[in-house]
Order: C-alpha cells, then structure tokens, then sequence
C-alpha cells in the first residue's frame, strides 16, 4: 500500500483515507494545516493512485490492510479521517481494530444506501453500461476533471498528478469497489456501526452535497460522542473546495475530542 508521511513522525498520528474512484493527492488541499500539528499518513487504497490491485475490495478487508500498515508503522490510537466511501474503511478500522483508532472523523460519508441521490450525468455514463467500459478506457483528463468537479459545488483544482492516479484506475476495480461499498452499508447503516463503538467522532458534509440526501447527515446524531458540521455552499469534496475550513474543524476535533 503507497503511503505519504507530512509533519514531524513523533507528533500525534492522523490517518487520511481517500474515497472511491481517488487517492491521497486529494487530501494536498488540507495537508500543510494537519501537518503543522500531526503526523499525517496518507495512503492510497487497493487498486488506487500508486498502490496495486488487491484479492479483495470488501470494505473490511481494506480495512484490514490498512492496519496491517499502522501495525508495521508502530502507530496505535490514530485520529483516523475518512472521505466519501473512505469513511467506510476507516469505521471498519475501528470495528476491527479499536486499538488502532482513537477517533474518527467521516467527511461527506453517506450514512445509509437510501440516502443516495441520483448521481450526475457523466458519472452515471462512466460507470454504467453499456458505454462505462468503453468511455472509461477513453477518459481525456478534461473528461476526468469534469466528473470530479461534477460532485463539487464550488470550483476544485485538481493538479495533473491527481488527475493522473485518477486515470490508472480500471473501471473494473472502480465498479468492484462501489459493490462491495454498496454491499458494507447495506449490511448495517454507518451510524449502527458507529454507536456500536467506543469512539468520538467527527461528522462533516458539504450543505450542497450532490451524492447524499443532506437531511440524511443526521441520522449521525445518533451517534453518541459525535458531531455534525455542516458547510453551507459545499459539495461532496469539502478538503478540495473549502479546505481552511476543514483543516480548522479536524484540527480543533483532534485537540479537544470535539
């Protein structure tokens, strides 16, 4: 699994997870903030941005892998931060591995499968058949950067190295990988699994979010030991479109719990 290691190693740890169809260059936005303060591990998951396929893509054992890397880093009680589907990885990380997370911090993760809206044209032309497998092989990077920003409600720059580990994912691995997101939440709503666990959290959603019903971010509330901000104007990419604002609000929760 690729990592990326900012900030002095002896600062207290934070874990950012990227969502499906990304990688870690998408946290760049907010990175200098964390770092100031933390350790900050960025990976790019299975078959994502630098790191090669793996077996499986269940969330769970994603999960997995990434604690195998905190264990062969000699990192416990991390302040874990999850982005989109990433927010699934790392709630398995803590369902798996309570001693390996200290807190936990899901940006724009949807909480339940219902809560899906209808997703934007060009998305749904990528990713469903009968064109998906075609066009998808066939992505310009101005293709690439329409569908991200089509999920965004401000505008987002996306640097050509982001936009090149975008490309390198197989629309197999992205379709096998919404699966089995699709499967881990239909299984047990995220908020079920988080008030099951020993552990605060930090909820944030964009007010303008177009993957996930925005009333559906209370269904965290829950969750005892968590927080729900949400961003008035921001999509479905706060790290991108309003990263000052979501550096504050991880930094502030990782020094106070709240």
């Amino acid at each position: 699994m690729h990592v990326v290691h900012d900030g002095p190693r002896q600062a207290p740890p934070l874990l950012l997870i990227h969502g499906s169809g990304a990688s870690g260059g998408f946290w760049s936005p907010v990175v200098p903030a964390l770092a100031g303060h933390h350790h900050v591990i960025r990976v790019d998951l299975p078959g994502c941005g630098q790191s090669p396929p793996a077996p499986s893509y269940d969330v769970p054992a994603q999960a997995g892998q990434v604690a195998a890397l905190l264990d062969d880093l000699g990192l416990r009680h991390v302040a874990a931060v999850g982005h989109s589907s990433g927010g699934y990885v790392a709630t398995a990380l803590a369902e798996q591995r309570p001693d390996l997370v200290g807190s936990l911090a899901l940006i724009s993760s949807g909480p339940s499968q219902d809560a899906l809206l209808r997703q934007p044209f060009i998305l749904r032309v990528l990713l469903a058949p009968p064109l998906g497998p075609l066009l998808w092989s066939r992505r310009s990077d101005a293709m690439i950067r329409r569908g991200i920003s089509a999920t965004a409600a401000r505008p987002v720059d996306l640097p050509d190295d982001v936009v090149a580990d975008v490309r390198g994912i197989t629309y197999r691995v992205m379709r096998t990988v919404l699966r089995r997101n699709t499967a881990y939440i239909a299984e047990r709503s995220v908020p079920e699994r988080l008030a099951a666990l020993e552990v605060r959290v930090l909820v944030i959603f964009g007010a303008a979010d177009s993957r996930w019903e925005l009333s559906s971010a209370h269904q965290y509330d829950a969750v005892p030991n968590a927080r729900v901000e949400l961003l008035p104007g921001v999509g479905h990419l706060p790290m991108l479109e309003a990263p000052e604002t979501t550096g504050k609000l991880l930094l502030a929760f990782t020094a106070t719990g709240r």
